[in-house]
Order: C-alpha cells, then sequence, then structure tokens
C-alpha cells in the first residue's frame, strides 16, 4: 500500500495549519482472486486506522486533519483503492482537475516504489503527448464554479476575503501554472516540477511565461503565503479568509509588522496584479465579428461544418464558434479567398476531432494566419494538416523560425529524446513525431519564403540523416536484446541517390544499402544467436521496418533498396568483401554511376569511412570513355521509353530534364575519377571529359537548378506536374516565387 500526497504536501508547500491531502492505493497486481477481497478489506481498515490516528481529537489534540476525497468518484468509492481500478477510471473518465491535481502527486508513505510505477503508468494521462489547450477552458471553467460556489465574486474592503480561492489570490497562481504545465509538460519533461515557485522559473525558463511576468507572481505568491500561514496562526484554524473586521485587522497587522490600512492596500495591490495577470490567460476573449458579405457558395460551406467530425461535440462547437469568426476573417484577406476557403473546408473535413485544435487555435490566433497561408498555397497540405494536426505544437513548443540547427545537433536532439524512451515501439512512434515536427518546419518556412527550395533540399536531407542515425541505436539494441551484440565491426548504412547528394524534396523516399563487416566472426553471440549474414540480413529488415511500419504517428519514410549489388534478387545488407569484389568485378556501369553519389549517412562510422576511401579509390580507376557512353546512351534509351515525362512542369522526366542532368553529371564524375557527389560539382568535375564548353556548362547547371526549385515547390504543394493550368491561384504564386519567374507562360518557356 502507498499513501499519495496531493496538493500542498506533495508540493513539500504546506501551510502553518493545513490539512494533508492523501490518495490511498494497494497494488492489487500481488494478490491472486482468492486473496484479493481480504486484501482490500485489510487494507481499508488500515487506512481509516491511519486517518483516525492522525486527525481525531484527544487531550494531547490532533496530528493532521486529513483528506481523502481527492480519489476517484470519492462519494462510492473505498478509503484505499486498487490501484488498477484508478488506472482505469483515469484513462476513461479523468477531468482536467484531476490531472492538475496529480501534477503534485508524490509517494509519501508505505511501498514508495509501488508509488513511483503507479505515477509512471499515470503518466500519459497527467501529461499528454500534444500541447493541451483544452485545459485552459477546464481551469476557466473551474475558476467560475469555485467562485460561484464559495460566493466569491467581489472583494468589498477585503474583511473575510478568501485570499486562497477569490480572484487574484494562491490558488489562481496555482492554476495558472499547473494548468501551463499540463498543455506543455507531455512534450517537455523538464516542466514537470511540483514546487509552484520552480515551476514557474522553469516556464519561464522555456519561453512560456515572460521572466517579469513569472518573478512578479512568485513575489505575490510568497506575500499571499505568508498572510495565510499568520492568519492560521492567530486561531490554529485551517482557514484562508481574511479577518472580519478591524480588530482582527489590527491583530493580523501586529504580526505581520505593519499598520491594518497599508496591509489592506498591499493585498489589494497584489489581488490585482495577479488578476490582471491570470484573467487574460484564462477568460476567453470576446469573439470578433464574421464578415458580413460572405459569397452564396462560402455560406453553404461554413453551413456544412457543422456536421463534420471535429464538430460534433457541444464543447467543440462552443469553442469553435468563438474561433470561427477570426477564421473566416482571414479568409476574406487571402489572395483568392473563395479558393482558400474551399482549402480550409478540406481541411476541417478532414480533422478526426476538434476540441484540442480549436483550444490552441483560440488561444494562439498567429496560428489561423499559417493555416490559411497553407489553405491558400495547397489543398494537399491543408489535408496534410488535417491528418497530422499535432505538428502545430512545434510552432508554440519551440524555436520554430530560428536557425537551421545542423544535422550533427539533429540527431544528437533526436538520439537523447529516444534515449529517455525505455520502450521500443514508444521510441518508434517518438521518432515519428520529432521527424513531422522539423519536416513541418522546413514546408513553412519554404512556403513563408524564409528559405530558397535548395535550402529547403538540404534541410530536409538533414532531418533524412538525422532520423537514420538517430533509429540505428534503438534498432540495433532492440535486435541485440534478442540475439546478441552485432558480430564484428557492425554495419554501416550508405545513402544514394539524392540522399547521397544531399539534397531531398518534402516527398522523397530513402535510397539506401547496408554494408557489413563480421570481422571473421561467423555468428552473433546472444540468447538465440544467428551466422552474421543472418544477422545482418534481419537487422537491416529491421531497421527498414522502423522507417516504414504504419503506426501511431504514421510512417517515416518509404524505402527503396534496389541499388544494392545485384538489385532485388541481392541479400539486403552486402559484406565489406563482398561489396568490394563485385564492385572491382561485376558492377555495370550503372552500378558505379550510383557510386558517384553514395554517402555513409549512419551505422559504423569507422566502417563508414572505409567504404568511402573504397568508393573513392575505385571511382579514381581509369575507365574506358567510349565503353561508358555507349553504356550510359543506351542508358538513357531504356529510361525514355520507360518513363517518357508528362510534359509541362514535369522538371525530373523528360528530355534534358533533371534525370538526364544527373545522368549526365553522373557520368563526367565518373569519367573524371572525382569523388564529388551534388550535379554542379559533377558536371564542374567531369566538363572536360563531357566536351562541355564553359558556356554550355553554365547552361546546364542553370537549367538544373531551376528544374529543382520547380520540383522542390511542386512536391511541397503535392501539386501534378502535368497540367500547369490546374494549379490554383495560390499555388501558382509560390510556384513563381519559388523559382523568382514573373508569370507561368515564362516560366514554362
Amino acid at each position: 500500500m502507498v499513501a499519495m500526497a496531493m496538493g500542498k504536501m506533495g508540493a513539500h508547500e504546506l501551510n502553518y495549519s493545513s490539512d494533508i491531502d492523501l490518495i490511498c492505493l494497494f497494488d492489487d497486481s500481488r494478490y491472486g482472486e482468492d486473496d484479493f477481497l481480504a486484501a482490500r478489506a485489510a487494507f481499508v481498515r488500515a487506512t481509516r486506522r491511519m486517518c483516525a490516528t492522525l486527525s481525531d481529537l484527544t487531550g494531547d489534540g490532533y496530528v493532521f486533519r486529513t483528506d481523502l476525497r481527492l480519489r476517484p468518484d470519492a462519494a462510492v468509492t473505498p478509503v484505499c483503492l486498487p490501484m488498477e481500478a484508478a488506472e482505469r477510471y483515469y484513462e476513461s473518465l479523468g477531468r482536467t482537475w484531476e490531472r492538475a491535481a496529480h501534477v503534485k502527486a508524490r509517494p509519501s508513505a508505505g511501498d514508495i516504489a509501488a508509488g513511483a510505477a503507479y505515477l509512471e503508468r499515470l503518466r500519459p494521462f497527467i501529461w499528454r503527448r500534444h500541447l493541451d489547450y483544452a485545459a485552459i477552458r477546464d481551469a476557466h471553467d473551474m475558476r467560475l464554479r469555485i467562485r460561484d460556489h464559495k460566493g466569491l465574486h467581489g472583494r468589498g474592503g477585503l474583511p473575510g476575503y478568501d485570499l486562497k480561492l477569490g480572484p487574484g489570490g494562491i490558488r489562481e497562481i496555482e492554476f495558472f501554472t499547473q494548468t501551463r504545465q499540463i498543455i506543455a509538460g507531455g512534450r517537455d519533461p523538464d516542466l514537470r516540477d511540483r514546487g509552484t515557485v520552480a515551476a514557474l522559473r522553469k516556464l519561464a525558463g522555456k519561453g512560456w511565461v515572460q521572466p517579469g511576468d513569472v518573478e512578479a507572481l512568485i513575489a505575490d505568491y510568497r506575500a499571499h503565503r505568508e498572510i495565510e500561514h499568520r492568519v492560521q496562526m492567530i486561531a490554529d484554524q485551517q482557514t484562508h479568509a481574511l479577518p472580519k473586521d478591524d480588530e482582527g485587522f489590527d491583530r493580523l497587522a501586529a504580526l505581520m509588522g505593519t499598520g491594518a490600512a497599508a496591509l489592506k492596500g498591499e493585498i489589494a495591490g497584489r489581488l490585482d496584479r495577479v488578476g490582471a495577470l491570470t484573467e487574460d490567460f484564462f477568460a476567453p476573449s470576446a469573439p470578433a465579428q464574421e464578415p458580413a458579405r460572405l459569397s452564396e457558395a462560402a455560406r453553404e460551406i461554413v453551413g456544412r461544418w457543422r456536421g463534420y467530425p471535429a464538430l460534433r461535440t457541444g464543447r467543440a462547437r462552443e469553442i469553435f464558434d468563438r474561433v470561427r469568426p477570426e477564421l473566416l476573417a482571414r479568409l476574406e484577406r487571402a489572395s483568392h479567398p473563395d479558393e482558400a476557403l474551399a482549402h480550409i473546408d478540406g481541411f476541417l473535413a478532414g480533422l478526426p476531432s476538434g476540441v484540442q485544435l480549436f483550444s490552441l487555435f483560440e488561444a494562439n490566433p498567429h496560428l489561423l494566419d499559417l493555416v490559411v497561408d497553407i489553405a491558400d498555397v495547397s489543398p494537399e497540405l491543408a489535408r496534410y494538416l488535417s491528418r497530422n494536426a499535432g505538428v502545430f505544437d512545434a510552432v508554440i513548443g519551440g524555436s520554430f523560425f530560428g536557425d537551421w540547427p545542423g544535422a550533427g545537433a539533429l540527431a544528437g536532439d533526436l538520439a537523447g529524446q529516444l534515449a529517455a524512451i525505455g520502450d521500443y515501439e514508444q521510441q518508434l512512434d517518438a521518432a515519428r513525431s520529432w521527424a513531422k515536427d522539423w519536416h513541418f518546419r522546413i514546408g513553412v518556412h519554404f512556403l513563408r519564403g524564409l528559405i530558397d527550395a535548395d535550402t529547403a533540399g538540404r534541410h530536409y536531407a538533414d532531418l533524412a540523416g538525422a532520423v537514420l542515425a538517430g533509429l540505428a541505436g534503438p534498432v540495433e539494441a532492440e535486435f541485440a536484446r534478442r540475439h546478441g551484440p552485432p558480430p564484428g565491426r557492425g554495419a554501416a548504412v550508405l545513402g544514394m541517390g539524392s540522399l547521397g547528394a544531399g539534397r531531398l524534396s518534402a516527398a522523397s523516399d530513402l535510397d539506401l544499402i547496408v554494408i557489413y563487416d563480421a570481422d571473421g566472426q561467423e555468428s552473433s553471440e546472444g540468447r538465440r544467436p544467428l551466422p552474421a549474414r543472418t544477422y545482418y540480413a534481419r537487422l537491416t529488415q529491421a531497421f527498414v521496418t522502423a522507417l516504414t511500419a504504419p503506426m501511431a504517428e504514421g510512417r517515416l519514410y518509404e524505402v527503396d533498396m534496389r541499388l544494392r549489388p545485384s538489385g532485388r534478387q541481392g541479400p539486403v545488407a552486402t559484406s565489406l568483401a563482398a561489396f568490394e569484389s563485385y564492385q572491382r568485378q561485376e558492377a555495370w556501369t550503372w552500378e558505379h554511376l550510383a557510386l558517384t553519389r553514395a554517402r555513409a549517412v549512419a551505422g559504423s562510422a569507422a566502417l563508414g569511412a572505409d567504404v568511402e576511401a573504397f568508393r573513392a579509390g575505385l571511382l579514381a580507376v581509369p575507365r574506358d570513355r567510349a565503353r561508358v557512353l555507349g553504356d550510359v546512351a543506351a542508358m538513357r534509351v531504356r529510361l525514355a521509353e520507360a518513363k517518357p515525362g508528362a510534359g509541362g512542369l514535369d522538371a525530373k522526366l523528360g528530355p534534358g530534364r533533371m534525370q538526364e542532368i544527373e545522368l549526365l553529371a553522373q557520368t563526367g564524375a565518373l569519367l573524371a575519377g572525382a569523388p564529388d557527389r551534388e550535379v554542379a560539382d559533377q558536371l564542374a568535375a567531369g566538363a572536360g571529359e563531357l566536351g562541355l564548353a564553359p558556356g554550355e556548362l553554365e547552361d546546364v547547371k542553370a537549367t538544373y537548378a531551376l528544374l529543382w526549385r520547380v520540383q522542390a515547390a511542386l512536391r511541397l504543394i503535392g501539386a501534378a506536374p502535368g497540367d500547369p493550368e490546374a494549379l490554383g491561384a495560390g499555388a501558382q504564386r509560390f510556384l513563381l516565387a519559388a523559382t523568382g519567374r514573373d508569370g507561368l507562360d515564362p516560366l514554362l518557356d
């Protein structure tokens, strides 16, 4: 059995004459069916005796008044509950105030380890994965109910004023702090502090509250608490009410070392300051006026919104009714309002639920500008947002518009987050959520013109590399748990194609090859050892599954491994010796062309360095120019026959487009024996071998740069390249901005 300290007891913040709030639980998993009822009865008796020992008044007084009413459904449940019953209650019926109460929960007596394990199981209830702005409205409603119940809407000259529950009082500061914690604490464990003052300072440090406001709240909180202590000292009563008459105020003021008038003025000033700081956070603002002139088509669209799944509950409709005028006002300012409204309609139709997201919009109206911007450009991106609304957390919860951290910092951040999670499947879902946030960030920066297409391409490649490097460790650890550590020197993951060249689009898949070196070790050493070849083949399959499997948070990437030796017929993981032998003796010209863009992106750094040294040496071997050009010409014909391209804005396929320029660049790098991976660098290195005059070289490089910008823009907004006229006005505007052209016809020309 464990006694969970709640409230001020849990936070080490008791008053001079506090009662103590407890929830008593016992670990029912330790008892079989035959023993359960007897155990429960015994723990209920023990709890009652403990409370009597603490609370009953004797000739020597009492120890502590105890309150057990914070337990689930206190009116009908026993004073000591089985943990499983409590968990089921919170999972299915738990309310926001119960989540807030558990912010301060602490195992304080009995089986402390069992209590800690119980709180860990309850973590998903207390700390939601996504920013939880619906908690603001819940807390506000609770404040109003307390005021109505206690009659605390006015304060007069302060006699009898409830310093704990009244407006501007102690509870306001605690509610403000705890609500902010449960909004953001699911994503940031650093905010899960039981102490009010410590939690406020952490919120300030993370940018959730202004530091000046926090220090003012802390000063007023401490002053309120000091008065609360002294009020209770006077009569040794659990009261939070200021004295009801002048004599009482004189006595309190004397105990505080001041005069009654000065004390009243100080208290009133603090109540006003606290009220001003907290009321704007909790109280919803008055709804804005809806645009007076909506077209008939717009009215029809808006009229069907209440039938969407996201608006099926009264609470969702209530919050959305406050958000809708702001949304429509912003849509009216879009470049093409009717088109943007149609895209917003698709966004709302795809939302599975609305309370959390609408609360997020209500608390952060600037997010509506972002949604309208996206809807104005791309219905596909708007639909993506409806299925992944949690990515908005990234805009609110961090330095969303800050500088790009770089591949190394990204990989370190993901690895640190995954290391803090014990469960493998939870790690995979956490990686998906993390990657979505960053993927969304790159897209928004590109969409709003904060970065260009080239920078976006590098950022997407950095992100993919960070995901591959971050997941390699957890996948290997999970696999090693059953089959032992990797035999020999481990494995290296090579990025091929666009990933190897360090430039991806928003919708790129990943071309990968896995190379391992068992270093003479024939098998692994674990509970279920495997031959080295089988070990690395299955480890590679596990790694690909970790990237591609659809989970609660979706999938990370599509993976293509056809560039490995022997293609689909070859093993999914290749030994270093076999890889080197194959590349020297059996590889086709196209496989050496592919190798010009290969780059180690994850796994063993030492092995990756060895593969890179081999790659550079192999590429430096002199080539039969006529044979290479003949092979490439034949390959070009086969590619054109298989995928002729759609014309129009198809930047990739077709004569003179990206695929052909990449083929040209790889051919030049191969003939020149150059280790360069990026198209422009490969073209420059191989210009002499390809017979490109300086002007021709610049033409080809400029054409590729333009085609890449078209490709990057269309992939971001999910537009088909075949029919340029099918692009909406917002999408056309974004495409022209991304390519630096002043019209669709000049771009097509």
